[in-house]
């Protein structure tokens, strides 16, 4: 198993509002339509992404269909996922802490059974998709 973690990133929000965005996933379809109005197409690896309360299919190219299903939820801490039809299994999960009224502090982690030899080629990829993953959820309207 190897682990990959985001920096503590910040959200001007609720501990409380942001975990409701992540507790009902069909909260993101804004998020989303945003997301392919802004970027170009040639430059989009994600196909298509397919929305219920507790689940979440994406189709990547060249990877495929990957889906993650809320597993455990804790009330305005954290939201474990774990991986559905997915080539490799994985669990993912968002930490959530609000210190200060509206200032809650955001950490990814990603935990994946990844073979050795392959973990060499996509280790770098992973550890930055899981920051620029983390950058993208601040920039959320909660």
């Amino acid at each position: 198993m190897a682990d990959y973690q985001s920096t503590v990133k910040h959200i001007a929000a609720p501990a409380e509002r942001v975990f409701a965005k992540f507790t009902d996933l069909t909260l993101l379809q804004p998020v989303i339509d945003k997301y392919k109005e802004q970027v170009p197409q040639e430059q989009v690896k994600i196909k298509d992404i397919e929305l219920s309360k507790d689940s979440c299919f994406i189709t990547v190219e060249p990877v495929g269909k990957i889906g993650l299903k809320i597993i455990e939820a804790e009330p305005y801490k954290t939201v474990k996922f774990a991986s559905e039809s997915s080539p490799l299994d994985f669990n993912f999960w968002i930490q959530l802490v609000e210190k200060e009224p509206g200032d809650t502090k955001l950490r990814l982690t990603l935990r994946a059974d990844i073979p050795f030899m392959i973990k060499a080629m996509i280790g770098s990829k992973l550890e930055q998709g899981i920051e620029m993953m983390a950058e993208a959820l601040t920039k959320i309207e909660y």
